[in-house]
């Protein structure tokens, strides 16, 4: 039954109706074992999709999955690609019934509701999109995209989540999210948990960010200070 609700999760949010756009960002509230009010964040992309959940006070993190959706009618098919709380899940696939009415997603018989957040705007960089490659003193370097290890990044139009894992070996390196804005050329982060280290929660971090040829080029300091210069693409 564990395995079976953990699947289930690992699609929810992956899903939609023929009369709603799920694309955006949603969230639920619960309560932990110990009292503690625990945030659960979702982020749809086209085709892709991240389900976080932490601390809600301190920002501590607690669990991520997620991975590919396909729509048929009010059925969805979701394939997770990483899974920290049940590695065993990456690369299975369920389907699974949903309705989407308003504001809210529902998970058919569970009595599961997730509020939206956004509906993919005013973010300028809504979707999926992996590391592409970096420049270093001004020499381009390239990354294979198509490998089973993966930086993916999945923005809304108001909510980012960085994930760094390998489908391969079913490996997780890290993970990181929150809220962002794009005025005037500049992507701010302003983050709410960080796998690897909690006291991040609560930093802004300020970029500068352009899209060349469809790449988005991400320039400024990394969380430890240290300058970078990031090249992403969209997922296909």
């Amino acid at each position: 039954m564990k395995t079976t609700i953990t699947l289930l999760i690992v699609t929810l949010f992956s899903l939609g109706s023929q009369a709603q756009n799920p694309i955006g960002a949603w969230e639920s509230f619960s309560t932990s074992e110990s009292g503690d009010k625990l945030k659960n964040v979702v982020i749809i992309a086209d085709g892709y999709q991240v389900m976080t959940t932490y601390n809600a006070t301190t920002g501590k993190f607690i669990s991520t999955n997620g991975g590919s959706w396909q729509l048929d009618g009010d059925m969805v098919t979701g394939k997770a690609e990483f899974d920290t709380a049940n590695p065993e899940l990456v690369g299975k696939e369920i389907k699974f019934k949903v309705k989407i009415s308003d504001n809210n997603i529902e998970i058919v018989n569970s009595g599961m509701k997730f509020q939206r957040i956004d509906s993919g705007t005013p973010g300028k960089l809504q979707g999926a999109w992996l590391m592409s490659g970096r420049i270093r003193d001004g020499k381009t370097e390239l990354r294979n995209t198509s490998g089973p290890r993966k930086t993916m990044k999945i923005l809304s139009g108001t909510r980012f989540q960085w994930i760094a894992y390998n489908t391969e070996t079913k490996q997780f390196m890290g993970t990181g999210g929150g809220t962002y804005t794009t005025i005037n050329g500049e992507y701010t982060e302003n983050i709410e948990f960080f796998s690897r280290d909690d006291s991040k929660a609560g930093l802004s971090l300020k970029f500068n960010y352009e899209l060349i040829d469809g790449n988005w080029h991400h320039s400024g300091l990394s969380s430890k200070g240290d300058p970078i210069h990031e090249i992403w693409s969209l997922r296909e």
